[in-house]
């Protein structure tokens, strides 16, 4: 898949009222560039989760790239890289214009429907005006599912999984709690470079990890070999280590600004309320719950399935939680599958 960068000159306006001056966003699309309606080719439009990036094939491997059920060479499969994230769109770690230096904690505070919205100026630049299958799971089904009501007419059909219609308490908690610990370090709120923060950082991704995992996957796989061994370190070093992974590839500042993303979603604002905002959505949607996601339970995928016209629901097992919209490859490829070839 081919990177490339879209360039809004004007001023981007914010849920919120403030304004972004100027709008830099990447994405990744397929290597043939897309030729507008008669270009022959399905549509198929991936919204990534919170820490990934625009590059499906690295994230989704299994799933994405030549050969693969959604394959680029195959379909027009397009990624946009979420507004926020450090991954080359506008975020707080790009200089703020008019200054030297980034934007750190100037950068507004931005919601799911702001990140939305620069999908949606790149879809126009791109020149699609259908697209046959829209993707996206946690942060990606938010996204997926605010566009579906924006945009209804735009989508033909869609696989959204492990998230809800609205944030929760539960998750605006563990979102809280990183925000708790990036600010219990010092470096946070110095802004003197885009490493401060990083121990705050590695402990917010340590808390996240328990939120996308479970009881079950963490006693099976870091378990100790040893039953008798005086102090159990097994799962430590796991935590330390998926937290320096984490500071090797993101910084804090972005991440504390996509926090506030997740607490902002709820697609009934301003619209009536949630059931009348799904009321809205004519896509043929497949709502995919994993039995063991302790962050979305299934209840919420149920409850979207109730109230979108044209939905079902769908619910895959699997012991790895919340990620396992990630990891359960072979059931969800199914689903991808049929939903490709219908």
């Amino acid at each position: 898949m081919t990177v490339c960068e879209y360039h809004h000159n004007g001023s981007f306006l914010l849920e919120s009222g403030e304004h972004l001056d100027g709008l830099t966003v990447r994405y990744h699309c397929s290597d043939i560039p897309y030729k507008g309606p008669g270009d022959g080719r399905k549509v198929v439009w991936i919204c990534h989760a919170f820490t990934a990036n625009s590059d499906p094939q690295d994230w989704w491997p299994d799933l994405v790239g030549p050969g693969k059920i959604i394959d680029p060479e195959k379909y027009f499969v397009i990624c946009v890289n979420m507004l926020g994230s450090p991954y080359g769109s506008t975020s707080p770690a790009s200089v703020k214009p008019g200054t030297d230096r980034p934007y750190y904690f100037d950068f507004p505070k931005i919601t799911v429907r702001d990140i939305v919205n620069a999908n949606i100026l790149v879809r126009k630049h791109v020149g699609v005006e259908r697209i046959d299958l829209m993707i996206g799971g946690s942060i990606g089904g938010f996204q997926a599912l605010e566009w579906m009501v924006m945009e209804p007419e735009i989508m033909k059909r869609s696989l959204v999984s492990a998230c809800g219609a609205r944030v929760t308490p539960w998750v605006t908690a563990y979102n809280e709690s990183q925000r708790m610990a990036l600010e219990a370090d010092p470096t946070f709120r110095e802004c003197r470079s885009l490493k401060g923060g990083q121990a705050g950082l590695r402990c917010a991704r340590a808390i996240a990890l328990i939120s996308y995992r479970n009881y079950i996957c963490y006693n099976e796989s870091q378990a100790e070999s040893d039953p008798d061994k005086l102090f159990a370190d097994k799962v430590c070093s796991y935590q330390q280590y998926q937290g320096k992974k984490l500071i090797d590839r993101f910084d804090a500042y972005s991440y504390y600004c996509l926090t506030y993303s997740l607490d902002s979603h709820n697609i009934g604002r301003g619209r009536g309320g949630v059931e009348a905002a799904l009321k809205r959505i004519k896509a043929d949607t497949v709502i995919v719950g994993i039995d063991s996601d302790n962050l979305f339970p299934v209840e919420e995928q149920k409850f979207m399935a109730e109230h979108i016209d044209r939905a079902m629901y769908a619910e895959i097992k699997s012991k790895y939680g919340h990620d396992g919209f990630l990891i359960e490859s072979g059931p969800l490829g199914n689903i991808l599958q049929q939903m490709l070839d219908d």
